[in-house]
């Protein structure tokens, strides 16, 4: 009997390792083009002008975050419809073909407007995959995990989604003080992060699909009277999407803010370098993946409802002092402690917020329920918390940004206290 245990135990963590590569990997491909597009702009887009950054940078946000609901919506159906191994498997293939093409495709002097184009396809895959990860992973990740260690073991979602960040970064800068000049990295080493993007994706692709499917939708693909992945389905469940949207808003915008933003706010208003503001993110970010599975842990013995509400109440009270204390603060020690503090704050939100969505629904509706509201809620509002931080310091209110943050956080609050804690309401337990 305890060496059948052992033998479950391991198959499962195996599964749990695959599932979180294959993340990584996702993320990681999805942050190099990010990490890389100052190097890469002027290849797909004429002129030497600020037009053609801007075009490019235009083009991240709206294709990426846009393209985030459809693959929520595609993979989310296909994960409840033809199982979660399956849709991950897809995913990440996608993926691996959209940084393969990004590697491969000629200039615009080569090929002219078509190379922008194909960027654009590629970017449009890109996200497509990246909309369909979230979802179909959270719903893997909670129904393989255990009863008692559901929350630490789903929160390696944002521990490898962190890591894709970290990765990509790291990358970039090994390639740039080690390897390649400066004239190499905009000539052709850009195109080094996504051929090996390209490969790790084929690896996670064999790892997931060696992966086993988990018992949960076994049970479900058997209830032939239930419909399976359909937004008609989805829809009787109003309670559980409102709930996905209103917990999902005030953490994606602080979760964007503290991470994506930061490193240009540290350039733009606290006036660090470059160099100073890659290294501090780097450090920072590095200790906030390994935060996850501690508040994970944590939520596992005292409920998922107290982290959440932890997050509200500090983000709702010291989001405004937090940030101005930090755009008039000079050393670089103060600084650092700054910027972890709202990183730990948010790791209320970040590390659980995956499993509390997939304990919302049933089986045959689980994937999509999880991935296709909260990939509208980011597109809103995280794909959108650069541009308003941008939009209101260049207006001269940028304390603006720092309020409306927090009312964002509040209105999350006030769902996060009226909200039942899903630990003790699980569907997932309960073999729905």
């Amino acid at each position: 009997m305890q060496q059948k245990k052992s033998k479950h135990s391991g198959s499962r963590i195996r599964a749990i390792v695959s599932g979180s590569v294959g993340n990584l990997v996702e993320w990681y491909d999805w942050y190099a083009y990010a990490a890389f597009s100052l190097y890469f702009a002027p290849v797909f887009f004429p002129g030497k002008d600020a037009t053609a950054n801007l075009l490019q940078t235009a083009g991240i946000f709206a294709v990426g975050f846009l393209m985030r609901p459809i693959g929520g919506w595609l993979f989310g159906s296909l994960a409840d419809r033809k199982g979660r191994k399956w849709a991950m498997t897809l995913s990440v293939l996608v993926m691996s073909f959209g940084s393969l093409m990004i590697a491969v495709t000629p200039s615009y002097e080569q090929i002219g407007i078509m190379a922008p184009v194909l960027l654009l396809l590629a970017r449009l895959l890109q996200g497509l995959s990246v909309g369909g990860e979230y979802g179909t992973a959270a719903t893997y990740l909670s129904e393989m995990a255990g009863k008692g260690k559901r929350g630490f073991y789903s929160s390696f979602q944002y521990v490898t989604l962190i890591g894709g960040q970290l990765v990509a970064l790291g990358i970039q800068l090994v390639l740039q003080h080690l390897f390649l000049t400066n004239e190499q990295m905009h000539s052709w080493g850009w195109r080094i992060p996504f051929f090996i993007g390209a490969a790790l994706s084929l690896i996670a692709f064999y790892l997931r699909r060696t992966m086993e499917e988990t018992e949960a939708f076994e049970k479900s693909k058997h209830a032939s009277n239930e419909q399976k992945g359909t937004l008609r389905e989805l829809l009787h469940h109003p309670r559980a999407v409102a709930t996905v949207v209103g917990l999902t808003m005030g953490g994606t915008l602080a979760f964007y803010t503290y991470t994506t933003y930061m490193q240009k706010f540290l350039v733009n208003t606290v006036h660090l370098s470059k160099a100073e503001s890659t290294q501090l993110t780097f450090l920072s970010l590095l200790i906030y993946a390994m935060l996850q599975p501690l508040f994970g842990a944590l939520s596992d013995k005292i409920g998922r409802r107290p982290l959440l509400i932890g997050f509200g109440v500090l983000g709702t009270v010291l989001t405004v002092p937090i940030l101005t204390t930090l755009s008039h603060t000079t050393d670089k020690l103060d600084i650092f402690l700054l910027m972890l503090l709202p990183l730990l704050i948010v790791s209320g939100y970040t590390s659980i917020n995956a499993v509390v969505k997939a304990e919302l629904f049933p089986a045959n509706i689980r994937a999509l329920g999880v991935g296709f509201p909260y990939s509208v809620t980011v597109a809103i509002f995280g794909g959108t918390a650069e541009y308003l931080a941008l939009w209101f310091k260049n207006s001269g209110n940028e304390t603006g940004y720092y309020w409306y943050t927090t009312a964002c956080i509040f209105v999350s609050l006030l769902v996060y206290i009226f909200m039942k804690d899903t630990q003790k309401t699980s569907l997932i337990e309960k073999g729905a």
